[in-house]
């Protein structure tokens, strides 16, 4: 019998965009791959990236409790894989690492056994088990998400109109999403909750008509989470110091940190990198770019 080999690849991401709290998400071109070969026999991943080092390899990887679970929701049972894996999205940095995997194991599980689904439900199944729609949907669709998630409904607005190049600021230290959300406050006063509404609403309409000088402004006035991280990541409040010496139109904290990335207009990017080494001159620096595939799969013929 011919052996079932294939790969899949799923971008990173980064979220909110300040103010787009757990709603908004952004793919990027930083991937997780997958390469798959059907034994029939037990399920092994093989780290082949430094990245990957010490990541569970047998039935306790994420990515194989997804497909299980997705399995179960069919009534089906997996088969056994031989699964090498390679990565250069950085882990706990706020690109969407978890939300790469997650999504991994759901098309894995679509692929062992056809089941089909579509974009929309590969987004639903993923957001269930991150909790939110942002990193997950961007990783499914590619390009911008704007999505609405609660425990009966996944509802993602999409589009690859992007018109914006991005340079991420990465520390070398880890945050735990669960960390950072430890910081946040349980209840915001009802004034303030119309207020960061209200800013989040245009930051929506702006990214949906690439008004980016816009959305950079509105990003700096987000309420909802960004003030109360700046405490555990103190270089989210020197790179908007340094905005105005930067050819960007706004900064951000990737997902739940500890990222920084700067939104600068198409050709900037080298530029701004460049501008940033002599603020952040012990830091890694990298020029990214949207991602508008989401998660692609590559069958191998014989």
């Amino acid at each position: 019998m011919t052996p079932k080999i294939f790969s899949i690849n799923i971008p990173a991401s980064t979220a909110n965009l300040g103010p787009g709290f757990d709603s908004i998400g952004l793919a990027l071109n930083r991937y997780l791959r997958l390469e798959v070969e059907v034994t029939g026999d037990e399920a092994i991943f093989i780290p082949k990236t430094e990245s990957l080092a010490g990541i569970a390899t047998g039935a306790d990887n994420l990515i194989y409790q997804v497909a299980e679970s997705v399995a179960k929701q069919f009534n089906l049972s997996l088969p056994g894989f031989r699964i090498n894996m390679s990565s250069d999205i950085p882990l706990s940095r706020g690109l969407g690492s978890s939300a790469s995997a997650i999504v991994g194991g759901v098309e894995l599980a679509n692929q062992l056994l056809a089941l089909n689904l579509s974009r929309k439900k590969k987004a639903r199944i993923a957001s269930i088990f991150e909790g939110h729609p942002d990193n997950a949907a961007a990783s499914v669709y590619g390009g911008l998400v704007i999505g609405l998630h609660d425990e009966t409904q996944t509802e993602i607005i999409h589009t690859n109109q992007v018109d914006v190049e991005l340079v991420a600021l990465i520390p070398s230290y880890q945050l735990k999403t669960v960390e950072a959300r430890s910081l946040l406050p349980n209840v915001l006063v009802y004034r303030d909750a119309v207020k960061v509404s209200a800013i989040s609403n245009v930051l929506v309409a702006a990214l949906l008509t690439n008004q980016w000088e816009l959305a950079g402004k509105l990003m700096r006035q987000d309420l909802f989470h960004q003030p109360y991280r700046m405490k555990i990541v103190p270089e989210l409040a020197k790179s908007i110091e340094h905005l105005a010496q930067l050819d960007a139109y706004g900064c951000a904290l990737s997902g739940a940190g500890p990222t920084i990335l700067f939104f600068v207009p198409i050709g900037k990017a080298e530029s701004v990198k460049k501008d940033l080494s002599y603020y952040f001159a012990d830091y890694q620096i990298d020029v990214l770019h949207v991602d508008t595939t989401g998660v692609q799969v590559e069958m191998k013929t014989f």
